[in-house]
């Protein structure tokens, strides 16, 4: 497969990941368990200062949410814009792919770790397309 179009999927994968992540972590204070539901009191309940704002640890819990999909979000638009970059700036972009690659490999590792292997597949298949992006480009490179 050309680098473009594995840039281009990890691109998709990752975006999928953002918009599930946003659904599912978006209704975490509906669970219809009875347990759930008294951690999820507890959380949104007792408010505590940092840094010169009073949140509880339920809006701490949506923040990282809403960052997460933030920064996923992120993530996908920059392999799509490095997949379009790869012969004007194949030096930034074959650095920029290795970066990106690493640290979706790394996010994968989280989640397998603090989350559930659904996550994780996606965030290792596009930091797979990256590396395999990469192995294309220097095929290429060693081809001229």
């Amino acid at each position: 497969m050309k680098p473009k179009l594995l840039l281009r999927i990890a691109a998709v994968l990752i975006f999928i990941h953002a918009a599930l992540h946003t659904f599912g972590f978006s209704q975490w204070k509906q669970d219809p368990d009875p347990a759930k539901h008294e951690v999820i009191k507890l959380m949104t309940g007792q408010r505590f200062p940092l840094m010169g704002t009073s949140r509880n640890m339920g809006e701490y819990y949506d923040g990282f949410g809403y960052a997460t999909s933030i920064t996923l979000v992120l993530i996908a638009v920059l392999l799509w814009i490095l997949s379009g970059e790869l012969l004007t700036s194949p030096s930034l972009a074959k650095k920029a792919i290795l970066v990106v690659s690493c640290t979706l490999l790394l996010w994968a590792t989280d989640e397998v770790i603090y989350f559930f292997p659904f996550s994780a597949s996606l965030s290792s298949a596009a930091g797979l397309c990256g590396f395999a992006a990469l192995m294309g480009l220097a095929k290429q490179a060693g081809a001229k």
